[in-house]
């Protein structure tokens, strides 16, 4: 497909878009003062545009969501149709477009998940699993790993393992952290992936008998971590969690509100390791974002549980009709277009070995790691010592080499998803061959800017 040109006019100018967000928007995870957001002036499938008509390929899918990249014209049309019918009604009523949308994700959901519980993104959706388990179970702790993300609500950001959570901690949330599988950064001296396992399950183990299993309502953890840095668990993990849980009465979560929906090449990542959670919460790839939405998939079980008892939560927006509208649609084109299957190929055949041969050339590219649409590269100053390329949670001057990095990409054309010391290769899930070749050409090129900040080019 030819990309889109950008438009050469637009109702307001972008100067006059940009000093409105600066005088009135107040953006997440910033300081205001010091950031500098870009105005978009649009945006049709793996590209956006801005109003001096510079175009970028979205290597980050916005937030990882837009799986089906933008404006997909059978899904505006959903939504167009929906407004028309019925744009909102209550939640206790039964609506054609929330009841498709369920049964939809429901006949995708392994094992017996057939129960879905609407939010309006992955945050109370994982606000809402936990809640479920600790009813369920009568029990107050939650475990979650570090090297984690599961949202900016009270109880997701104290689960979340990364920096962010640590103005909000509250240390008194029923949270407990542990250490999850990452053989890169091992924290269990392993040098295979089978000790990495085997260790981390010890590990996690000792923590829920130190901690009292009694205690513990649920282990969440995301199928594939994404923001955190894609770490594919090793064979065994998952299904090693999942015989610890019904060993000890646990109810396991699983969060795959960024790894869901066909980014890891599956509809979704838990089919790639043949386990069944508990729980399972969604949202992003869901209707490729195109109106909020999240949800918990629940199983029979737990369901079971408020048979009879009410559950104590709701949302004025659950199941709101333009967002399901939008998932029964965006649902249908991943189907009938092979989307899924796309990931799934472009990921195994074209740009897995290429991130590879660029860790070859490249001696700021420590590892890649990925499936799917969904990959990073650890980027470091030493493949040898591993160090990273720059610090851990690094901000101001000391992360430079990263900003240099992003700047070239952008330069280039590349939108690039950086966090840390990581890029991540995470486009539409519907990406072309000749689109992602492009990207990949992109990243070759801004990834020999972060080679001069390595030891191989001071030496």
């Amino acid at each position: 497909m030819t990309p889109p040109a950008p438009p050469h006019s637009s109702p307001l100018p972008g100067p006059t878009v940009k000093a409105t967000d600066r005088a009135h928007v107040f953006h997440s995870w910033s300081a205001q003062d010091l950031i500098d957001p870009l105005p978009v002036a649009g945006a049709e499938g793996s590209y956006f545009w801005d109003y001096d008509g510079n175009r970028y390929l979205d290597f980050t899918s916005g937030l990882v969501y837009t799986n089906i990249g933008y404006q997909h014209p059978k899904v505006v049309a959903a939504i167009q149709q929906q407004a028309a019918t019925l744009t909102t009604f209550a939640p206790a009523f039964a609506i054609e477009a929330r009841s498709e949308a369920a049964r939809l994700i429901a006949e995708r959901t392994p094992g017996d998940l057939d129960k879905i519980f609407f939010t309006n993104g992955g945050a109370d959706a994982v606000e809402h699993a936990t809640r479920m388990a600790r009813l369920h179970t009568g029990r107050p702790k939650v475990l979650a790993a570090y090297r984690s993300y599961h949202g900016g609500t009270q109880q997701a950001v104290n689960l979340t393992g990364d920096p962010r959570r640590w103005a909000s901690d509250t240390g008194t949330a029923g949270v407990v952290h542990f250490w999850a599988p990452f053989l890169y950064r091992t924290r269990f001296h392993a040098e295979t992936e089978e000790q990495e396992c085997a260790r981390a399950l010890e590990h996690l183990e000792t923590t829920i008998v130190f901690e009292g299993p009694s205690t513990i309502a649920a282990i969440i953890l995301e199928t594939v971590p994404g923001t955190a840095g894609i770490m594919v668990p090793p064979p065994g993990y998952l299904a090693g969690v999942r015989e610890l849980c019904d060993k000890y009465g646990i109810v396991f979560v699983l969060d795959e509100v960024m790894a869901g929906f066909g980014r890891t090449g599956t509809w979704f990542a838990a089919d790639l390791f043949d386990v069944v959670p508990d729980l399972m919460t969604f949202a992003k790839g869901v209707n490729s974002g195109y109106v909020p939405l999240g949800g918990v998939a629940i199983s029979a079980a737990i369901a079971e549980t408020f048979a009879r008892r009410p559950y104590p939560g709701g949302l004025t927006y659950s199941g709101h009709p333009l967002a399901c509208a939008a998932a029964v649609a965006t649902i249908d084109v991943m189907a009938e277009e092979g989307v899924v299957t796309n990931a799934a190929t472009l990921g195994a055949t074209l740009i897995g070995p290429a991130l590879r041969e660029l860790a070859d050339r490249h001696p700021s590219v420590g590892e890649v790691r990925g499936t799917g649409m969904f990959w990073a590269l650890e980027l470091v100053r030493n493949k040898e010592t591993r160090e990273p390329l720059v610090p851990y949670n690094a901000t101001g001057e000391a992360n430079a080499p990263m900003l240099a990095f992003g700047a070239a990409a952008k330069a280039g054309g590349l939108w690039p998803f950086i966090n840390m010391n990581r890029t991540h290769v995470v486009p539409p899930c519907n990406i072309t061959e000749a689109e992602a070749k492009e990207g990949l050409a992109a990243l070759d090129a801004a990834l020999s800017v972060a080679d001069e900040h390595t030891d191989a080019h001071t030496v």
